[in-house]
């Protein structure tokens, strides 16, 4: 990130604001504790190894998950404490890029990228051609998509209609769940440059959940990294990292250095104390 471009950050206002944030199902507590600010225009990438909370996280954003304490505020406004009424105004702030693109499977690409222009707004058929045309396009698709089902596309295709329709209404936060999960290394790096050209294009701020270290080293501005609570002491903070992908790269703390580079290590004798993992020995 280059030094405008981190003064520009530095200055902006505080656009989602997290605030000893806990959330737990019955008895399963996933996430403690979390203190965090994403300013506005900025693209914060989360990772963290599987069950640290890191979807459930986004969904308390957007508040599809209601907090067990603290409290999420966007734009200023406490999320859990909105009526269900204007709780569904706020969302159309939002964009939501799921895992598996989770497009309507009766659905054409068109009607699917069309879906949120039909829900929340008045357009003629006109207007709603030109808009999710454009948002195709806008993501390398031609028109000729437009009539497919999506069984009819590629993984990677069908990822970028899953952008299309996120992008479509504008929004002001865009989250993007494992966005290059189950792709080949040619199309995961679309996704990265998409994504990149989302936020130079558009006036938005991003916050991806990722196992991706090259997403996260090429479109993150700032990377937070979070351990499932499991595996943390009582009073360690579940955010073990939080600062650009340059600091990432050289924190001296051996489970992020292991996450960054993919290494099992100490994580196979773990689970063979634990009895989660059996480890034949030659004698």
């Amino acid at each position: 990130m280059n030094e405008a471009r981190a003064s520009e950050l530095s200055t902006a206002r505080p656009l989602v604001v997290i605030e000893g944030l806990a959330v737990s199902f019955g008895r399963q507590h996933v996430l403690r504790d979390i203190d965090l600010t994403v300013n506005q225009g900025q693209t914060l990438a989360i990772i963290g190894e599987s069950g640290c909370g890191k979807t459930v996280l986004l969904k308390t954003v957007i508040g599809l998950i209601r907090p067990t304490q603290g409290s999420v505020r966007f734009d200023d406004r406490e999320m859990s404490a909105l009526p269900e009424d204007e709780l569904a105004r706020q969302r159309i702030r939002f964009g939501f890029v799921f895992q598996n693109a989770a497009l309507f499977d009766s659905l054409t690409v068109g009607q699917n990228v069309a879906f949120p222009l039909r829900q929340h707004g008045r357009f003629t058929q006109q207007e709603l051609k030109q808009k999710v045309t454009s948002r195709l396009a806008a993501v390398g698709l031609p028109d000729g998509v437009l009539g497919k089902k999506p069984a009819e596309l590629s993984g990677g295709m069908r990822k970028r209609v899953g952008l299309a329709r996120a992008l479509v209404m504008d929004p002001e936060l865009v989250l993007y769940d494992e966005p290059t999960t189950g792709l080949d290394p040619i199309m995961s790096d679309v996704i990265n440059e998409l994504m990149l050209r989302t936020a130079r294009e558009n006036p938005v701020t991003s916050v991806i959940v990722t196992h991706d270290m090259r997403t996260a080293a090429k479109v993150a501005d700032r990377v937070v990294m979070m351990m499932p609570l499991s595996r943390i002491a009582a009073g360690e903070p579940q955010v073990i990292f939080d600062g650009t992908p340059q600091e990432l790269n050289a924190f001296d703390d051996s489970r992020v250095q292991q996450f960054v580079r993919g290494e099992a290590g100490e994580r196979l004798m773990e689970m063979r104390t634990s009895g989660g993992l059996a480890l034949e020995t030659e004698e």
